[in-house]
């Protein structure tokens, strides 16, 4: 809703990705409920949809110029190994840096390796139109970081830094649990040269113990009718309810799209990014 409606508002155009670049886990069909609920609750997209599991060349061209440029290495690592290592201020364990110099020992010989891209020490800066200023020391807090797992699939970190700029987007607008992840597409971006857009993260629904609400969780689906759960996520947005409540999804966009207000948007923490973060 948040996107749509500052898409809307600024009169740009509003893109639908389905991010199921992790085919192992992607479950069938999930991709058209997806669609088939947005266009339910008055959803309109202005292009076709795009389907990472359908980009992957794009992917390995992006991991090729990383490589050329010596800012990717395959790492022989494992989970277990790495899962003593300290948690750094984001609440997110920082890998040590023990494949950078190459596959030692033992590791050489394991046939699959994960790449990871080489961070350096300066800090990556960005303002968030809601939390403001942010800055991020990569080497400190995350280290070097996966941009393909060891079973093939790209991460979310370069498969979206690519959709982006192919797909020329000036603003990004999701959840503020990817506040703390944001540094290091900016680092992808800028290693490949890519532009970076404006980012605007906003609140997410979570649960008492601070996990996004979703199936895994218990979470309830939307109701029958568009409008009650149209007006649950305005007002969870912090907007101002209608006096008059709509009696169907086009009518709530026609009232709505004029009525964004980012600045009401309540800032909270939330996971996985701590809340000490800021």
């Amino acid at each position: 809703m948040a996107s749509y409606a500052d898409a809307r508002a600024a009169g740009g155009e509003w893109l639908v990705r389905i991010e199921d670049i992790d085919v192992p886990r992607a479950r069938s069909g999930a991709g058209e409920a997806i669609l088939r609920t947005l266009e339910r609750l008055g959803f309109e997209w202005d292009a076709a949809v795009w389907r990472q599991s359908q980009r992957r060349a794009a992917y390995e061209a992006a991991l090729v110029v990383l490589r050329e440029a010596g800012l990717a290495y395959p790492c022989a690592c494992t989970r277990r190994e790495l899962a003593t290592n300290p948690v750094g201020r984001i609440g997110e364990r920082v890998y040590p840096g023990t494949c950078r110099d190459g596959l030692a020992g033992e590791r050489a010989t394991r046939r699959r390796t994960s790449m990871r891209v080489r961070v350096g020490a300066a800090p990556i800066a960005f303002r968030d139109r809601l939390y403001g200023s942010q800055e991020q020391r990569l080497a400190e807090d995350v280290g070097d970081f996966i941009v393909r797992r060891s079973d093939g699939v790209y991460a979310y970190q370069l498969a979206v830094v690519v959709d982006d700029a192919a797909q020329r987007i000036t603003d990004v607008v999701r959840g503020a649990d990817l506040l703390a992840s944001t540094p290091r597409q900016i680092f992808v971006q800028r290693a490949l040269g890519l532009p970076t857009p404006r980012y605007l993260h906003v609140p997410v629904a979570i649960d008492r113990l601070g996990a996004k609400l979703s199936k895994q969780t218990g979470a309830q689906a939307l109701p029958a009718s568009p409008v009650p759960a149209l007006l649950a996520a305005w007002e969870f947005l912090g907007q101002a309810a209608p006096l008059d409540p709509p009696s169907s999804a086009r009518e709530f966009w026609a009232w709505a799209r004029a009525r964004w207000q980012p600045a009401r948007l309540p800032p909270a923490p939330m996971l996985p990014a701590p809340p000490a973060y800021n």
